[in-house]
């Protein structure tokens, strides 16, 4: 198997090829050559991740009374002009209102083999804003998924949710992952355990590995506790923000935007509010597995924790400054205040096996925004020296 020299961390021995599993970068590229995966406009490399592929805005945005599916006997342009609003530029970038919903067609398209789906999740920056995003497809009757053997359209539904925003066509919000077959999760003792135990999957703060029970996947904890009493463990959306261009990169203070809260052992989650926070544990995804985090888990409480539930290959992975990466969570309560305490178990993070390492692996050689993170917020705002 060839790998990238520019990535030491793959030249150690791996699994071997498998005939399922999410699709590595060198399998994207090929599907893109073949025009499984074609666009209008040429798609760039660095839109191809090591375990999944950027999508982008098309020029045109539709203002929609109410989200929707489709359904089995209907396309998504039917759907629009039977609750249709108005019409949006996008190539001049246009503004976005909260609380409003907007379809938008995709740049990219697909024409998959009869044995390949696609999953989608939002990227990692627009779950930090409160970007509720999901995939949509004709005839579709499921988000985020599309259908093995699809050939056609993608869309992506946007809900600015805390901050109106402005966006442009060629803006990626969503990605997706292609899967052959139908491999499944790794999230009990049986597999996990003995994988965490080849190679640790989660780490202490102080880079010792974790001996945890796994069931229904690794159990992500929260962390209130600080240091130091003015130490800040999250941030709390401010109601009355100003907009946000999602062009501005380290452009905005943040005390315009979010209210800091400072350690304690327990916080009340309004359901009216978003807040940012972040895991106990630090995550490690070996280059040849995916990770994803469950986004609504009842059995552990009536809230919704991470929008951009998805870790690509290397995530956290081979550090020098330590072991592992925080998950910053993006955190809102289901109708009701809930309490959440500092250590308390707030989701599960279950792996995906790949049908081959990637030739190129999550982190600061790819340009990945996140790779070493603590608490922090979307790359918009300003960091904090």
């Amino acid at each position: 198997m060839t790998r990238n020299l520019l990535f030491p961390e793959l030249s150690k021995d791996l699994r071997e090829s498998r005939t399922t599993g999410v699709f590595p970068y060198q399998k994207i590229k090929e599907y893109i050559d073949k025009e499984h995966i074609r666009a209008e406009t040429p798609i760039d490399e660095v839109q191809v991740q090591p375990a999944s592929l950027d999508l982008r805005l098309g020029p045109v945005a539709y203002r929609v009374r109410a989200s929707f599916l489709p359904g089995k006997h209907s396309t998504v342009d039917e759907k629009i002009r039977d609750i249709g609003m108005i019409q949006i530029d996008l190539s001049q970038g246009a503004i976005l209102e909260k609380r409003c919903v907007y379809i938008i067609p995709l740049v990219e398209e697909m024409n998959l083999p009869e044995d390949v789906s696609g999953k989608a999740n939002p990227k990692s920056t627009t779950g930090r804003l409160d970007i509720f995003t999901r995939l949509i497809t004709d005839y579709g009757v499921e988000f985020e998924r599309v259908p093995s053997g699809y050939r056609g359209k993608l869309y992506a539904e946007v809900v600015p949710r805390t901050f109106t925003i402005a966006a442009h066509s060629g803006m990626r919000l969503n990605q997706i992952r292609l899967i052959r077959g139908t491999p499944p999760l790794l999230r009990e003792s049986a597999t996990l355990g003995k994988l965490h135990e080849e190679e640790p999957l989660v780490y202490s703060s102080d880079d010792t590995a974790i001996i945890t029970e796994i069931r229904h996947g690794l159990p992500i904890s929260i962390d209130l506790r600080s240091k130091e009493q003015s130490e800040t463990i999250g941030y709390r959306a401010k109601s009355h923000a100003p907009l946000i261009d999602l062009s501005r990169v380290n452009y905005y203070d943040m005390e315009e935007f979010w209210e800091p809260i400072k350690g304690s052992q327990r916080i009340i989650l309004n359901p009216d509010d978003f807040y940012i926070l972040v895991s106990k544990e630090k995550v490690s995804i070996p280059p040849d597995l995916a990770g994803e985090l469950v986004a609504y888990d009842p059995s552990v409480g009536e809230f919704r924790i991470h929008y951009a539930g998805f870790f690509d290959p290397g995530f956290g992975y081979g550090l020098e400054q330590g072991k592992g990466t925080h998950a910053v969570l993006e955190v809102r309560s289901h109708e009701v205040p809930f309490v959440i305490e500092d250590g308390q178990t707030v989701g599960r993070l279950v792996y995906e096996r790949l049908m081959e390492p990637p030739e190129k692996i999550y982190g600061v050689g790819i340009g990945s925004s996140y790779q070493a993170q603590g608490l922090s917020l979307s790359k918009q705002f300003k960091r904090r020296t």
